[in-house]
């Protein structure tokens, strides 16, 4: 009986929810600002930046982050001294994740 009350409802399944959530689900909505946000953040921090990429890798809810970068400021740097400085760029937003994967690279020649 539920199963049939289910397939009645089906047809407005997506009505109800654009009606609540607005243009799409509201977690996408605020991943995509998050990872602006950390975007955003980074290129400000750095710029030198040739290459980002920053994707939420917790399932939606902002956990956890993946960062790819690559940036002149990074040439004849250590790896670590490059994380610390992609740590630093983000500390306020970093405190409020559960964890962070950084992926760094030096930005190649370009002459």
């Amino acid at each position: 009986m539920f199963r049939n009350f289910m397939k009645v409802l089906e047809p407005f399944k997506n009505q109800l929810s654009r009606a609540v959530a607005g243009n799409g689900n509201a977690f996408q909505q605020n991943c995509i600002s998050k990872e602006q946000k950390l975007t955003e953040a980074l290129k400000k921090a750095i710029p030198g930046i040739t290459y980002v990429s920053v994707e939420d890798i917790s399932g939606g809810c902002g956990a956890m982050y993946e960062i790819s970068i690559e940036a002149k400021e990074f040439k004849g740097i250590s790896r670590v001294k490059q994380h610390r400085l992609v740590t630093e760029s983000l500390k306020s937003e970093i405190a409020e994740m559960h964890g962070i994967r950084i992926h760094t690279s030096p930005s190649p020649d370009t002459e």
